[in-house]
């Protein structure tokens, strides 16, 4: 009988491996052999990102990049993780209608009100539909389990909040796209690490990993043939599902019956989750000060992102992105190492590294100008 447990043990590991393997395959697969069509539809019926004030390209390029990625998501986590559609059924639902409200506003520019309008009801879906929720702060502000109406609206507000400060970030070619397969791998090696019931998420994990690299193929590509952006479409399906797997992250850690008692004994879970989603939240809290601070409405488009500091002084999309990304995991590091501190104290140091690394580049451009 024990030989047979340990035949049916090991054959589940393959299985799930052999799962993993074929999701990052397939999704690469799907997203690079698709990104050219949809240039070359997109070419000929001229669905191009018009360069403008804000922009760091100087040509027009096609934005429906996120199609691809929508489309071998999809396919592949219903093929490889087809479990999470059984445990979260409005997950799919969820997608479809950020693929179509995403591609509207990269073909005709939709108004925000109505794209936040949208964004209210994916996450309804999610979190009451689906119970994806921030049900305890683990001792963060002093706060531990949460009532069910307030989970709901912290839950919902997360969720908003992470999909639009990821699409902020998508300003410079291999940022948003790098920066969500970084996260992806970060929570996918986590899920792994605390067991197998977690294993559809590491796969999912894997598959968005895979579409995002057959992306970055393209997206960072210097040839004008193929090169295009993810667009809305992209950025809201990648910023709503990393805040899935931030919020499945800090949940696994709950003991359902005793919310204040951490499962794993790891207290500091929000502030590792945070940690992980550092750039889109710091960027956007950092953009929103600067323009109330300045008499400006916090909405107000302009280009005080850290990538756009980046390129003041003087660096390419491609170094900005990749010095973005090492800060970024430099921080990352930080949180692990010291995972075991008190969450407040922990998120303290998080935020603070965070809007460090924001305002740095601004700082070393202001004594530039005025060396004295």
């Amino acid at each position: 009988m024990d030989i047979i447990k340990e035949l049916l043990v090991d054959w589940g590991l393959s299985f799930f491996y052999l799962k993993l393997i074929l999701g990052v395959i397939f999704s690469f697969g799907l997203t690079f052999y698709s990104i050219p069509t949809i240039v070359k539809i997109s070419r000929r019926k001229n669905l191009m990102d018009e360069p403008g004030a804000r922009s760091s390209h100087l040509r027009k390029i096609p934005n429906l990049g996120g199609i691809a990625i929508f489309y071998s998501l999809s396919v592949c986590a219903s093929i490889f993780a087809f479990e999470l559609f059984d445990v979260y059924k409005f997950l799919f639902a969820s997608l479809i209608i950020l693929l179509y409200i995403g591609v509207m506003d990269d073909i005709v520019v939709m108004r925000a009100y109505k794209k936040l309008f949208v964004q209210i009801i994916v996450t309804l879906l999610m979190v009451v539909g689906s119970d994806v929720r921030i049900r305890s702060f683990f001792g963060l502000f002093a706060i531990y389990e949460l009532n069910y109406f307030v989970s709901v609206l912290v839950s919902m507000f997360t969720f908003i909040v992470l999909i639009n400060a990821f699409n902020l970030i998508d300003g410079i070619d291999g940022l948003a796209g790098s920066y969500s397969l970084i996260s992806s791998a970060l929570f996918g090696i986590s899920y792994f690490r605390l067991g197998e019931y977690n294993y559809p998420l590491v796969v999912l994990s894997g598959v968005i990993i895979g579409s995002v690299v057959g992306f970055l193929y393209y997206n960072l590509s210097n040839y004008r043939t193929n090169k295009v952006f993810m667009g809305d479409t992209g950025s809201m399906i990648l910023g709503f599902l990393l805040a899935f797997t931030a919020i499945n992250f800090i949940d696994i850690f709950i003991d359902k019956q005793n919310p204040q008692i951490p499962r794993y004994y790891l207290q500091a879970a929000p502030a590792i989750a945070i940690a992980i989603l550092i750039l889109p939240i710091v960027d956007t809290l950092n953009v929103f000060c600067v323009r109330m601070f300045t008499g400006k409405s916090p909405f107000t488009a302009d280009k005080n992102h850290i990538h756009h500091s980046l390129l003041d002084l003087g660096l390419t999309h491609r170094r900005s992105t990749f010095y973005i990304i090492v800060y970024y995991l430099f921080i990352v590091l930080v949180a692990y190492y010291y995972r075991h501190l008190n969450v407040n104290v922990l998120l303290s140091i998080v935020l603070v590294l965070g809007f460090f690394g924001a305002y740095l580049p601004k700082l070393i451009l202001k004594y530039r100008k005025n060396p004295n």
